[in-house]
């Protein structure tokens, strides 16, 4: 099992930043692939960025591209969203997952999620 827990939420106002962070715990060495997903209030969740275990593979929602960016840190077992040129559209709960090794991008482990609240 492995156990999930972002931070680093809060409010901000369009145009500012945040750093998110997802640190990992638990069976750490069968981790593989992670991503970050959001869900505004009355809306689906939606995917918004993903990285492979190694680091050397990221993807981006059309959404958030060139404004977020998606890194880790194996030795910390920490994957980050640095967020940058924040919208009033960016305002979710944003959750980190993770795949297990070998699993490619198919989220066996979720976090509980932080708010993000952009200010117009």
């Amino acid at each position: 099992q492995v156990q999930l827990v972002e931070s680093g939420g809060g409010l901000v106002q369009a145009g500012g930043s945040l750093r998110l962070s997802c640190a990992a715990s638990g069976s750490i060495a069968s981790v593989g692939a992670a991503g970050w997903f959001r869900q505004a209030p009355g809306k689906d969740r939606e995917f918004v960025a993903r990285i492979s275990g190694s680091g050397g593979f990221t993807y981006y929602a059309d959404s958030v591209k060139g404004r977020f960016t998606v890194s880790r840190d194996n030795a910390k077992n920490t994957v980050y969203l640095q967020m940058n040129a924040l919208k009033p559209d960016d305002t979710a709960v944003y959750s980190c997952a993770v795949s297990e090794y070998g699993a490619g991008y198919t989220w066996q482990y979720w976090g509980q999620g932080t708010q993000v609240t952009v200010s117009s």
